[in-house]
């Protein structure tokens, strides 16, 4: 003969069922509260609306060699991410403020970093100067001596070296949404404001590319 619950033994797991239920919807409440606070803080940034702006002037210009980057469709405040120069000082992204910047993260097992690095130490000789600069950093985290010999090797001699042994650069990109593989490459207006991002490589000593970030210097 089977056994039926009783009603205040119903009741009670009908208790612990809907604070189960409630313990899931606070948490995910509270995940999806921590997701909007981290893009809030990155973007809808009121300085940043020039950058969209003069992200749709340039969208006709992303095509050829520079079809594959990401025109800015909102504001974007990108992080004042942190890094060292050749000597071992530590810098940020804010050190370049009031020039534009194209960023461009690799690594020396980055095989597309090879063949794009050349052309971003080509683009820095064309257009680099007090309004712009192609800030390249590295992230081994390993031999930090082999970035210095893969440049020689690669023939770059324009570029400045710059170093993120920790690869934390690339983690807050990611956290905006803007590293998903390398290379990575941001181009940053002069208030440090996002005007477009690509992931992988592009040909940046293309003329393609040098009409599209002098249509950014300009204004």
């Amino acid at each position: 003969m089977s056994e039926h619950p009783s009603p205040g033994s119903a009741k009670k797991r009908l208790a612990i069922v809907l604070a189960g239920a409630f313990a899931g919807l606070v948490l995910g409440l509270a995940g999806v509260y921590e997701i909007a606070t981290l893009r809030g803080n990155a973007g809808d940034d009121t300085a940043c609306r020039p950058a969209v702006e003069l992200a749709r002037k340039l969208a006709s210009l992303a095509h050829g060699e520079v079809a594959a980057v990401n025109i800015a469709g909102s504001p974007l405040r990108v992080p004042d991410l942190a890094f060292q120069d050749a000597s071992g000082k530590p810098l940020t992204l804010d050190r370049w403020r009031g020039r534009t910047v194209l960023l461009n993260l690799w690594a020396t097992w980055c095989v597309p970093c090879r063949k794009e690095m050349p052309a971003l130490d080509a683009l820095q000789q064309q257009l680099g100067g007090p309004k712009f600069e192609v800030v390249a950093v590295n992230i081994d985290t390993r031999d930090l001596d082999k970035p210095r010999a893969w440049l020689k090797e690669v023939g770059v001699k324009k570029l400045a070296f710059f170093a993120d042994p920790e690869a934390k650069t690339f983690q807050d990109l990611k956290a905006i949404g803007r590293a998903f593989g390398m290379p990575t490459t941001v181009l940053v207006d002069p208030q440090g404001c996002e005007i477009g991002s690509i992931a992988g490589p592009a040909e940046w000593a293309s003329d393609d590319a040098v009409k599209l970030i002098q249509a950014a210097i300009r204004p």
